[in-house]
């Protein structure tokens, strides 16, 4: 399974369950989106944690005052077997800017209102809301 994807479904599923944290193996990726969305206020925090082999990474989950989950919806857009790349002009809005996109650039994985602001295209990874 995709690394990129089974994040994204950890945290999800996570969500839909109402726990607190999640834990699941670390790489620099998962990393540099989990960055990002806490930068964006979608999730409240995160760690790794060094061991052995690869490191652990907890994530913590956000929810609002009413118990849903920050994240409402999270889709992974560019996948192994269907790469989908944009320009920097044609980055997508998503929910007319009440969401976000994750961008893979030249430059490390950013927002797609980063990207777009130094002008970068690159591989859209994610859209979330």
């Amino acid at each position: 399974m995709d690394t990129i994807s089974q994040f994204l479904t950890m945290i999800r599923n996570a969500g839909a369950a109402k726990h607190e944290k999640v834990d699941m193996p670390a790489s620099k990726v998962r990393a540099g989106i989990a960055q990002i969305l806490v930068n964006e206020g979608f999730i409240r925090s995160f760690k790794v944690a060094k061991d052995s082999k690869q490191g652990i990474m907890r994530v913590y989950l956000k929810y609002d005052e009413a118990g849903g989950h920050a994240i409402n919806n999270i889709d992974r857009v560019s996948r192994p077997g269907r790469r989908v790349y944009v320009k920097s002009d044609k980055i997508p809005t998503v929910r007319s800017g009440m969401g976000m996109s994750i961008i893979s650039t030249s430059k490390g994985i950013m927002s797609g209102k980063q990207a777009t602001e130094q002008k970068l295209g690159g591989e859209l990874l994610a859209t979330l809301w």
